[in-house]
């Protein structure tokens, strides 16, 4: 029986996608949970997987065509099984009147023409370069087997070249100017606006005495592999998916006149890319080991870079971080990613005075603030929540046992 393939909502605002890239062609054999296409959104590019095995039949929506969730944009059949008549034929970019006009690039006349689909980028990487209007021909690529990765993309207008005097001195100058958002920005101002009109918002703040942890991350990091060692934001993950497990209203969502409850604890991780902010999260962390999350939040971070999440990642997430340590921040409140009822914002790990059984000591000090939804939880409730949090990583042995 022919399966209908639906443009999926990934996150709750996503009203259209695009498949960037088809990575199967018709007539070809899927198997279920395989990679069919890539998806760009607002926010990201994901790989999106089939749900149901068979033989790709028909592909309906074309490459770099805006397609509104829940329309089809391809059918898969079992082997031998024609495509039923009613498909119609694939929409056009003349007849989808939301997709913008293509951005032409210009090719300096000194580099030879390269055929586009010769060039190695990643999805994210190929639409930084068209909204900055960068020739991928120009760039050399630092991803793997040299793929150009979003991090090779110039910001827009920035030169090739290393800057000459002249361009030092044309930098200094302000000039009053509108710069058009990109997509990503457009979809981060959108969300943010209707979390902070939607969702009353309240906040609670600790100080966490990471000297335990800290030496504890250490000793970890001592006895495993490089790719399994261990940052502060795994332990936070870590001990935040243990809190949720013991008070399970933080990771829920408000609905209407109702809570749902979620039954997996999938922790979002704020990611700043150079387009944007993205929440991408590691699932069913209440049942991975420290280690394991390490492991996950590592990949994670490095597929988000090049473009490569998958659907569930970016809209599965059901509590969110977001950590400004590594920027030398010592706190700050961050807004709730809806649906979800609280976002932890942690800030650097710093070494502070503090007064232990009367004498002065030195610890080192990270605080943490909670942000809530009030419809979901009030007051005490998000404080014991937090102190759960605190107490998990004050006494990091709980963390792995």
């Amino acid at each position: 029986m022919a399966t209908s393939i639906v443009m999926p909502q990934m996150g709750y605002d996503m009203h259209e996608g695009k498949v960037v890239r088809w990575l199967k062609k018709e007539g070809d054999n899927i198997a279920r949970g395989e990679v069919i296409a890539e998806i760009e959104t607002d926010k990201a590019t994901v790989e999106f997987e089939a749900y149901t095995g068979g033989v790709l039949g028909k592909i309906v929506a074309s490459e770099g065509v805006a397609i509104p969730v829940g329309e089809l944009i391809a059918v898969i059949t079992e082997p031998g099984e024609a495509v039923p008549d009613h498909i119609g034929a694939a929409p056009t970019v003349e007849s989808t009147a939301s997709v913008p006009a293509e951005v032409q690039v210009p090719v300096p006349t000194s580099a030879p023409m390269v055929n586009s689909g010769e060039v190695r980028a990643s999805p994210l990487a190929r639409r930084l370069a068209r909204e900055r209007g960068v020739d991928l021909t120009t760039i050399t690529g630092t991803g793997p087997g040299g793929r150009i990765v979003e991090s090779d993309i110039p910001e827009q207008g920035a030169p090739p070249t290393a800057s000459s005097p002249v361009a030092s001195a044309a930098s200094t100058t302000m000039a009053s100017e509108n710069v058009e958002l990109s997509r990503m920005r457009q979809a981060i101002a959108r969300v943010t606006v209707d979390s902070k009109r939607e969702a009353p918002h309240f906040y609670v703040a600790v100080d966490v005495d990471m000297t335990k942890a800290m030496s504890f991350r250490h000793d970890i990091n001592e006895e495993v592999d490089t790719e399994q060692r261990v940052s502060v934001n795994d332990l936070i993950v870590k001990a935040s998916a243990i809190a949720i497990g013991r008070h399970p209203k933080f990771n829920s969502f408000f609905k209407d006149d109702h809570l749902q409850m979620n039954a997996s604890i999938n922790v979002g991780i704020a990611i700043a890319l150079k387009s944007g902010l993205i929440v991408p999260g590691i699932s069913d962390c209440g049942n991975m080991s420290l280690v394991e999350i390490a492991t996950a939040s590592r990949d994670l971070v490095s597929r988000a870079n090049s473009g490569t999440l998958r659907n569930e990642e970016y809209s599965g997430t059901t509590f969110s971080v977001s950590n400004l340590g590594m920027f030398d921040i010592d706190s700050f409140t961050a807004i709730i990613f809806p649906p979800h009822a609280a976002v932890l914002a942690v800030g650097t790990v710093k070494e502070q005075p503090v007064v232990r059984d009367g004498e002065l000591a030195v610890a080192r000090i990270m605080k943490a603030t909670l942000s809530t939804d009030h419809r979901v939880a009030d007051g005490a409730e998000a404080a014991q929540f937090l102190v759960e949090i605190k107490k998990l990583l004050e006494n990091p042995v709980s963390l792995v046992i």
